[in-house]
């Protein structure tokens, strides 16, 4: 039975997974980390993480980048495997978790969902062979008004796999607005589009010479990205400290 500590429990996508881990076996809510405590779950809530004393075999973190440091400091002391889903991370917290990935086995990823995942290995194969033909690519993303950071960590994944399929080749554009020139060859344009209640769009363009393909990505439910963590903590535990991300999940 994989316990299973839940950072960031009372938001959204904290809620969503606390239902998976309870309809899941194997798996069960050893306890629950967020600001304010209300009542109104099944398991124990702390307020403050330094107060969780609880055994536990991982856990999962869905809340802020600003609190992404505390819960790294608090998973190496406790010794208890993390998968971080939090993005929005600056490059010093990124540092900050590869450090700490030396110490307790760390898993991050930018999407949790099989389908992203998946995707991320196709399109740096479809970039091996449309990119010498002159493909040029884009990618467009789409979420909800409340989302604070933009482009999406998995547009950002999406062109990571894309540069790796060019040796690294390729820059990255956010806005050409500023600029009154043709594209230059080597660039991955990168948009977002925040309205409404998207969950959760990707589309990855390679336009040819006379032709075009696209890749898209759906999400219709935050579910997709609440199983995804479940079965990355249950994948975790008990694992030797390392860097691990959703590759390492689905083999």
């Amino acid at each position: 039975m994989t316990r299973i500590i839940m950072h960031g429990c009372n938001g959204v996508m904290g809620q969503v997974i606390s239902k998976i881990i309870e309809e899941t076996e194997g798996a069960v809510m050893a306890a629950g980390v967020d600001r304010v405590d209300d009542g109104h779950n099944s398991y124990p809530v702390f307020t403050d993480l330094k107060d969780c004393d609880v055994e536990a075999d991982a856990m999962i973190d869905f809340s802020a980048a600003p609190a992404v440091n505390g819960v790294l400091d608090f998973a190496v002391e406790r010794q208890i495997p993390v998968v971080v889903c939090t993005t929005g991370l600056s490059d010093e917290q990124l540092a900050y978790l590869d450090e700490a990935s030396k110490k307790v086995a760390v898993l991050r990823s930018a999407n949790m969902s099989l389908g992203v995942n998946m995707l991320l290995k196709l399109l740096k194969q479809a970039t091996e062979i449309l990119a010498p033909a002159g493909f040029d690519i884009d990618i467009v993303e789409k979420h909800h008004r409340r989302k604070l950071d933009a482009p999406s960590g998995t547009a950002i994944a999406m062109a990571d796999a894309i540069n790796e399929g060019v040796n690294n080749e390729y820059e990255y554009v956010y806005d050409r607005s500023t600029r009154r020139e043709q594209r230059p060859k080597k660039e991955i344009g990168v948009s977002a589009v925040r309205g409404g209640t998207i969950v959760g769009e990707h589309e990855v363009i390679f336009a040819g010479q006379d032709e075009v393909i696209e890749f898209k990505h759906t999400a219709y439910s935050r579910a997709i990205f609440g199983k995804g963590a479940v079965s990355a903590a249950m994948y975790l535990a008990g694992k030797e400290a390392g860097l691990y991300d959703m590759s390492d999940v689905i083999g």
